[in-house]
């Protein structure tokens, strides 16, 4: 997309929410991107932006304003028989802003479709926030117990639930992962929760 559309002034950035630049780097450095390829290890985008999972998009325009908020998409359907969320319309609608055939979302029905912070996702990530610190102090029992408090708070914020795992000795694609992510969706709650427009 950053290719096909970048002459009309459209910029791709890509963020990889990991514990460390070197989680992230081998991924980057084989798919040799054009586009800024950035690395937040402090959930800074999460925090921002109010990202509960991954992939999600948001659409800046020019002036610095969300014109699309928070959206489950992909650049591809690999993946689509795990998600259920085709690439297609989402791509047509990105190409159609761009080019100027189509308008970005009212600014009225941008405010209605974003997810603004619950108390509780606030002290979620406050939770994981002081876990994180924890951590770094090796203090890993009491950094355990916020992150487990964190996930308490806010069972839906899966940048929280999954970002804490490397930092247990986790793998946040292995066995503990798809337990809970079985959980999660065996008890009626959405992985993934595409914009409803």
């Amino acid at each position: 997309m950053h290719e096909e559309l970048r002459g009309l002034g459209f910029t791709v950035i890509t963020v990889a929410i990991d514990k460390s630049a070197d989680d992230a780097r081998p991924w980057i450095e084989a798919a040799r991107p054009t586009h800024p390829s950035l690395i937040d290890t402090t959930h800074a985008l999460a925090d921002r932006y109010n990202i509960v999972n991954v992939p999600t998009i948001l659409w800046i325009d020019e002036r610095g304003r969300i014109v699309r908020p928070n959206d489950v998409a992909f650049g591809t359907d690999t993946f689509k028989h795990i998600t259920g969320v085709a690439a297609a319309a989402h791509l047509a609608a990105l190409r159609g802003w761009v080019r100027g055939e189509a308008a970005a979302l009212p600014e009225a029905r941008v405010r209605a479709l974003q997810t603004l912070p619950t108390d509780d996702d606030q002290r979620a990530r406050a939770e994981f926030g002081l876990g994180e610190w924890l951590f770094t102090q090796g203090r890993t029992a009491a950094a355990a117990r916020h992150f487990a408090r964190a996930g308490e708070l806010a069972p839906h914020d899966f940048t929280i639930r999954r970002g804490t795992m490397p930092m247990r000795g986790i793998d946040p694609m292995g066995r503990e992962f798809r337990e809970m992510h079985g959980a999660w969706v065996k008890a009626g709650n959405p992985y993934y929760r595409p914009l409803v427009e």
